[in-house]
């Protein structure tokens, strides 16, 4: 299983020299199992990704896109993406109640109100699919999604293959509707793990990696309730206990320089070592490739 990130920035792309090691383009994962293809996201950092598929060889014939929600960042780059992939057939899941909704604002998107295009040259087909929550084999991966909480409804996926799992949960505010905060002894101590959303919590045991918001530190986190997304100190509690085996901050802060983005590395990896437990930690970045 190979997991790429193409895009990890949140809310709006930026082009800032400050934000050019981890990147500024909006949500857009691919993970790939053999030969099948898996798109977590449009945002605009699937422009690229579209790019190097056509550039691969052999080209794949399909890819499975997950669309978490239909905020704008998470979407905005899909039609750049099909117009680099003409020959390619996308299929489009989502966990909308209402499917004619989800189509509708794809469309929109699509459309020449919202991006000029000429109907003559060719792009990429669509179909579109309803993914329920139960897991479900596509492609021959086990895919799961799973409810988060974010303003308008959103959800992440997991998807397992030859014995690895990976995680996706880009939006999400882990404080809010969290149950069940676990004690645990570390160097002497009693410490409290942090309260995380028991949909997520269970989704996300044992995962090889944990994609997951980190957008805020605490301070950051308690001026933006409301916003739908999470501190990273959160996630670090989630994905201990998960058990995870690696976590990637993702969603980050528009705003962020890389020194603010690798600063929250650091506060995770503190917290994680205060509450004994051995978790990589690292903030995802454009263009990096993981092999599990």
């Amino acid at each position: 299983m190979i997991v790429k990130f193409w895009g990890v920035r949140g809310s709006i792309p930026t082009t800032a020299q400050w934000a050019r090691v981890h990147g500024g383009n909006t949500p857009c994962v691919e993970v790939r199992c053999d030969d099948a293809v898996f798109i977590c996201d449009a945002g605009t950092g699937i422009r690229e990704l579209g790019r190097d598929l056509r550039r691969r060889s052999p080209a794949p014939k399909a890819a499975h896109l997950f669309l978490s929600h239909l905020h704008l960042d998470h979407v905005q780059g899909l039609p750049f993406f099909l117009a680099a992939v003409p020959d390619l057939r996308v299929h489009v899941y989502g966990v909308s109640d209402d499917d004619t909704s989800r189509r509708r604002l794809l469309s929109g998107e699509l459309g020449a109100e919202f991006f000029p295009q000429n109907s003559s040259e060719p792009r990429a087909s669509l179909t579109f699919d309803h993914l329920e929550e139960d897991a479900r084999n596509v492609s021959g991966v086990r895919v799961r999604s799973f409810p988060l909480q974010h303003p308008g409804g959103c959800h992440g996926f997991s998807f397992e293959c030859d014995g690895r799992k990976v995680v996706y949960a880009s939006d999400v505010d882990l404080e809010a509707g969290a149950a069940g905060g676990k004690e645990r002894t570390a160097t002497g101590d009693v410490l409290t793990l942090r309260s995380v959303p028991r949909a997520l919590l269970n989704a996300a045991r044992g995962a090889d990696l944990l994609i997951v918001d980190g957008q805020f530190n605490d301070a950051q986190y308690r001026a933006h309730m409301g916003s739908g997304h999470s501190s990273c100190l959160t996630a670090t509690d989630l994905a201990i206990q998960a058990d995870v085996k690696n976590l990637a901050l993702f969603h980050h802060d528009p705003d962020d320089r890389d020194s603010d983005v690798d600063a929250k590395v650091r506060l995770c990896l503190a917290r994680a070592s205060k509450l004994g437990a051995d978790l990589p930690i690292f903030a995802a970045r454009e263009g990096v490739a993981l092999k599990f």
